[in-house]
């Protein structure tokens, strides 16, 4: 049975990014107001490792999106899955320097700490990690230096795409819906599907969704 999940609040009174835009900085702005808007959440690690991802906001050939990677089939943790760039929190870090030194380390691409604009709520895995989703601004048309050893394939998803519409899967291991976002011929499943499910909704959308309820599948449980 699918069924539709989440505890969603509109926010009004502010464009939709990336629709009819005049500038990239227009963008910017919107997606800066979105995020300022959002009262996101944060969960206590109780003994799980702390990792950010980030969610860079690009553009190929005019037209805004986010990076997404597929892992190599040979990584010792979550081999072959799909994934925004990003890892551990290493000694000294906070969140958005470790989201923006994953970026670096695996697509080749260097963003100012100025050009954070916000962060999404905190998912904690079945694995046993506390992801805090950074939203940044990597600016138009960006060259991309993929590192081998944590990239297979990188995939260019543009807003518009981002907005598909997902399915939500009850399974009989959990209570919880599993979410599928059908992009790039294949299902992008949480934790990966989750956040790129609540900026969608958050910035392009305006809805105040949260997606802490929505469960992984069982092959990424481990």
């Amino acid at each position: 049975m699918t069924v539709r999940y989440g505890i969603v609040k509109c926010m009004n009174g502010i464009t939709t990014p990336g629709a009819d835009q005049d500038s990239p900085e227009d963008l910017r702005a919107s997606i800066v107001r979105r995020l300022d808007a959002f009262d996101h959440t944060t969960a206590p690690l109780d003994g799980a490792r702390g990792a950010a991802v980030v969610i860079a906001v690009t553009s190929r050939n005019g037209e805004y999106g986010i990076w997404l990677t597929k892992r190599p089939s040979k990584m010792r943790e979550h081999p072959g899955q799909f994934a925004l760039p990003g890892g551990r929190i290493e000694p000294g870090e906070d969140y958005a320097t470790a989201a923006l030194r994953e970026l670096h380390e695996e697509l080749g691409v260097e963003v100012d700490p100025a050009d954070v604009l916000g962060r999404l709520d905190d998912y904690v895995t079945r694995s046993g990690y506390v992801i805090t989703p950074i939203v940044c601004w990597a600016g138009p048309d960006r060259e991309t230096n993929p590192n081998p050893g944590e990239v297979a394939q990188l995939f260019f998803i543009p807003m518009a795409d981002l907005q598909v519409t997902p399915r939500f899967i009850d399974i009989p291991e959990s209570e919880r819906p599993v979410i599928q976002m059908p992009l790039v011929g294949s299902l992008i499943h949480a934790p990966t599907g989750a956040v790129m499910y609540q900026f969608a909704e958050v910035v392009l959308g305006g809805r105040a969704t949260r997606v802490n309820e929505l469960e992984q599948p069982v092959f990424a449980w481990r």
